[in-house]
Parts: structure tokens; sequence; C-alpha cells
């Protein structure tokens, strides 16, 4: 699982820088955009999202089963991903809709002056809210999450096995593939579909995707039996995912070439796409399972920095962006900058964190350090100082 999540953050900054150059919306834009970007984005767009909710779910199950009690859990889970979100709102985040108000919406006053008069007013300024969670959104949800399973962990002990019992006999067979595509399907045929808004209280369609991939990966870290059947189906998954990403693409292509797709072609884009986006997960967690179980030199700093790349990753992206514009860079050079820019930042920023103990927590750490290295069978999350993926 650790290997797992650090493995789709680093996807998840490629997948963002590669916003930046294709001719979907995004805060910050490229002089030059391609279409042809969007094949490689759309490779991943379906379920890198829906990945780390069930990895965070994996996480907060194996950090409730350790927690001295409900309310221990609550209150550490509070602290892990409340002060790191109080935090990034008000100094990590700023930058990213200045960004965004300056290119796209022609604000033409400084950032300084932004950030004193216009950021922490609490209101709608030219279409962008302000103050603004912006790319921590994931935190945002994951705290309601989290209420959800402290509220399940309230139940009754037979009401909870029961519910245990249900999902793990629902999912250790062969209706493992099936019932998750046909949820994702329902799920994105509400109104909205796959464009998220990141308000929690109008994002309905969203959290019927993303809180039962959080309280699937709840029931995985505690059935042996849900493992053995992602063991057993996940290359027919992957074959499923690679299919389904082929329709998804035919229909980005057709949409490119302004051919006018009818009404009946849209359920089959919903099924291609849900079943995508089932299909890799469940084959991602199949391949982890089989091939990356194994300890690693990396693998505890790696996931410790998770966390920290995740609150950073994007301000990042969005500064330098915003710096190389004026410059005119060949997009290879652009490309490359962006990345690399956004990588040696992070780590500044882990690294600078990690080793001044006030500052930990509000990079998501621990307020002190581990001494001893986590064992390889740990769960990601907590025990190997990351946060939630």
């Amino acid at each position: 699982m650790d290997w797992l999540r650090i493995g789709a953050f680093a996807l998840l900054i490629l997948y963002h820088v590669g916003l930046v150059f294709s001719t979907w919306p995004y805060e910050l834009k490229s002089a030059r955009s391609y279409e042809w970007v969007a094949y490689p984005l759309l490779a991943l767009n379906a379920w890198r999202l829906s990945l780390l909710f069930a990895i965070s779910g994996y996480a907060s199950a194996a950090v409730l089963a350790r927690a001295s009690g409900t309310a221990a859990f609550l209150r550490g889970r509070l602290a892990r991903l409340g002060i790191p979100l109080l935090f990034g709102m008000a100094v990590v985040v700023p930058p990213q809709p200045w960004v965004w108000l300056t290119m796209a919406k022609g604000y033409d006053h400084s950032y300084l002056w932004f950030l004193a008069h216009d950021y922490f007013t609490f209101r709608n300024l030219d279409g962008v809210m302000v103050p603004s969670w912006m790319h921590l959104w994931f935190v945002v949800y994951l705290l309601a999450y989290t209420l959800v399973l402290v509220a399940l962990k309230l139940l009754p002990a037979r009401v909870r096995t029961w519910l245990h019992d249900t999902g793990e006999r629902a999912l250790e067979g062969w209706l493992l593939l099936p019932l998750g595509i046909g949820w994702i399907y329902l799920a994105r045929r509400l109104p909205g579909g796959w464009t998220d808004n990141h308000d929690l209280v109008n994002d309905l369609h969203a959290h019927a995707a993303y809180l039962p991939m959080f309280l699937f990966g709840v029931l995985l870290r505690k059935s042996e039996g849900v493992r053995l059947a992602i063991a057993r189906q996940w290359k027919l998954a992957a074959a499923l995912a690679v299919l389904g990403y082929l329709g998804v693409s035919a229909y980005e292509w057709h949409f490119l070439a302004d051919v006018r797709i009818h009404e009946a072609w849209q359920d089959p884009f919903r099924v291609a796409r849900a079943t995508q986006s089932w299909c890799a997960i469940i084959a991602l967690f199949g391949i982890a399972d089989r091939y990356w179980n194994r300890e690693g030199r990396w693998r505890t700093t790696l996931a410790e920095a998770v966390f920290p790349f995740y609150i950073i990753h994007q301000t990042l992206i969005l500064v330098i962006g915003y710096w190389l514009r004026p410059l005119h860079p060949d997009p290879l050079v652009e490309f490359a900058v962006l990345v690399a820019g956004t990588a040696v930042g992070s780590l500044a920023f882990y690294f600078g964190g990690r080793a001044i103990g006030p500052l930990r927590p509000l990079i998501g750490l621990k307020r002190t350090a581990k001494r001893a290295q986590a064992p390889i069978e740990t769960p990601p999350g907590e025990d190997s100082e990351g946060a939630p993926a």
C-alpha cells in the first residue's frame, strides 16, 4: 500500500503538470495547448482520486484499530488532517487563486494586495471563492468520511458485523468486478456526472463515488476474502481497464473532432469510464499485493513525504508556470522545469518542515519523528509518518 500510494502521487504531479498543456480547464494554461495531451490524462483521470480514497480508507481502518478508543482516533485524525488544512488554506493555497484570477480573469493587483485586501473576504471574487481550499478539497472530504467511519464504529457490534459480512460476501467472489463497475456507473449518472465541483455540501455525485471507495478500503483492511478475490481477478481487471480506456479515448477522439455524439452513446461512455475506473483500481491493488509487498530503503521516507508533497505541489506548479509564461519557453523545457521545480520545491518543503518540530504538524507530520523503522506490514498513512494519501 505504501508503494502504491507513493506511485499514485508521483503520477498525480505529472497529471497536474499535464493539465497545464491540455485543452481541459485548469487554473493555469501554457501559451500552447495540445489536444493529444488528453489521452495520457484519460489514462489516469477515471481512477486516480478513487484509488487515493481507497488507500486512505485502508489506512484509517488501521489507525482506528490501534487507537485507544474512538474518541482518541477522532481527535488524532482531526489534528492530523485539520491543522494542515487550515495552514494550507491560510498560507500555502493563496497564490493559486491569485494566479488564476491574474491569468484568466484579468485581476490586476499584486499578490500582496490580493492577500491583504481580497483573499480573506469570504466572497465570490470574479467567479473564484476566497478564501479557498483549492486542491485541499481532498482533505476536507477525507475529514467528512472520517466522521462517517466514526459513526459506523459507534453502531452496535452486531450491526457492524452484519455490514462487514454483507460487504465481504458481495465482493469476495465473482461479483467483485461487476458490482464495482455498476456502483460507479450509477454514481456518475447523478447530476454532475464525472465533473466534481469540490463543494462539500453540493457534490453528491462525487460523494456517491468516493465515500463507498473509502469504505471499500476500510473493508479491504479487514477482509482476507476480498484480498484473495483481488489476487484472483486482477489480471482480468487489468484487461478490462485497458478496454475501458480505449472506449473513453474513442469518445474523446470523436469529441475533439467536433462530431456530435448522440444521447444514445452517453451510456456506453459511462460504462466504459466506470469499467476503467474500478478495474484499474482492482488491478493496481492486485499488482501491489503481488509485486510490491516488500521493504525498500526509501519506503518510510517517501511514504512520510506524500502528504507534505500533496499540500505544496499544486501551488508550486501554478507559481512556477506563472513565472515561466512571459519567457515563452519551448514546451518540452516548460514541462521539464515544471516537473523538476515542483519536485525540488516539494522536497524542500518536506525536509524543511520535517526538521523543525513546531512546523511538523502544519505539513501533516507527527510532532516528533518515529525512532524505529515501521514494519513492512504496516498499512500506509500514520505509522509510516505519512498522512492520508
